[in-house]
């Protein structure tokens, strides 16, 4: 059977729309590569968080600037890094959603939706940079 791999490259501008192009690239390079329903739910909310959280807390909406997009889809995970010309954050300093204090704030919930979806979520230097994968689910957790 041929490679189905995708690997991706590209620069976004700061455009929301931009956000569900990419999902719908991404969605097809998921079902070429046999990922489940499940999974290409998780990958997708992930990524509209993550592509959301660069472009509107990164580059603060920001038409010149631009949100920097690499990923890669095989047949056994989905590999992506996200890189916004903003500041940085500490995710450290984001509030837990889930402990009762915070449970009516708005702030963190997208950071918990991006770490209980994909198998692994890291944040590299200043925190402008997010790099997640996700392994696909065996068939029979799908």
């Amino acid at each position: 059977m041929p490679s189905t791999s995708v690997k991706v490259a590209e620069t976004l501008p700061t455009e929301l729309a931009e956000v569900r192009r990419v999902q719908s690239d991404i969605k097809d390079a998921l079902q070429a590569n046999g990922f489940g329903e499940r999974d290409m739910f998780h990958i997708e909310l992930a990524m509209e968080e993550a592509l959301v959280n660069a472009m509107k807390h990164g580059n603060q909406l920001d038409t010149d600037k631009a949100v920097q997009l690499h990923y890669t889809v095989t047949p056994e995970q989905f590999d992506v890094r996200i890189e916004d010309e903003g500041g940085g954050f500490n995710p450290d300093d984001v509030p837990d959603p889930t402990v009762p204090e915070n449970l009516e704030r708005a702030c963190g919930r997208g950071l918990y939706m991006i770490r209980c979806f994909m198998t692994e979520v890291r944040y590299i230097g200043k925190g402008n940079v997010v790099a997640m994968t996700k392994k696909k689910s065996p068939p029979d957790e799908e």
